[in-house]
């Protein structure tokens, strides 16, 4: 399967940014064991090129296993190398270009009108509407389809349950979702929480 395919048959993807590489491979372990199969972890969390090689090593090469807030080409190359088979980003700067010029499925961040249009033209597999919440939630996804009816959008950015069903509702491909979801899971909190927020979001998202 494709992940562009898995996007559409999970409409999910876990956002983990933790300050405990430890309680981070936990957190990728967790999600994938309660059915949550598309994980991104942060480049921003602390040795998260650590927790993707570890991750991979345990779940196999058909996971999709992501690095996230890739900016630079050094991130994309680095990210790579260390299992990474999906690269999230957070606008469309050089990490952006480098990992569709190394084939890798690519959610790319966009915002603007003028973002989305050079995002597709770049051939980015979905675009990572970031930061969704702050810039006018489900009503700005609404006003981009508008123009944009066929794209694969996907908000990232305050994203909680209730959130994840209107914009699911609005067209949304998927939804990124971070603390609402991940809670303290990933900087050592209760791993039993995190499963219980899991079924919540894989209701609404089934």
């Amino acid at each position: 399967m494709d992940f562009s395919t898995a996007l559409r048959a999970e409409r999910l993807v876990a956002i983990i940014r933790g300050k405990d590489p430890e309680a981070s491979f936990r957190t990728v372990m967790a999600l994938v064991e309660a059915g949550i199969p598309l994980v991104e972890v942060s480049l921003s969390g602390i040795d998260a090129l650590k927790v993707i090689e570890r991750a991979r090593a345990e779940l196999g090469d058909s996971a999709w296993l992501g690095a996230g807030t890739v900016v630079t080409e050094e991130d994309a190359q680095r990210a790579s190398e260390a299992g990474a088979n999906l690269i999230v980003t957070p606008g469309l700067g050089p990490g952006f270009l480098a990992s569709v010029r190394q084939g890798l499925p690519t959610l790319a961040g966009v915002l603007t009108p003028t973002e989305v249009c050079a995002a597709a033209g770049a051939e980015a597999t979905a675009l990572k509407i970031f930061p969704a919440a702050s810039m006018g939630g489900p009503a700005y996804l609404k006003a981009l389809r508008a123009p944009f009816p066929d794209l694969p959008f996907v908000p990232v950015g305050g994203v909680g349950v209730v959130e994840a069903a209107e914009y699911l509702q609005l067209g949304a491909v998927a939804v990124g979702v971070g603390s609402p979801l991940i809670g303290d899971a990933a900087d050592g909190g209760d791993l039993g929480e995190l499963r219980k927020r899991a079924a919540e979001f894989k209701a609404v998202c089934a």
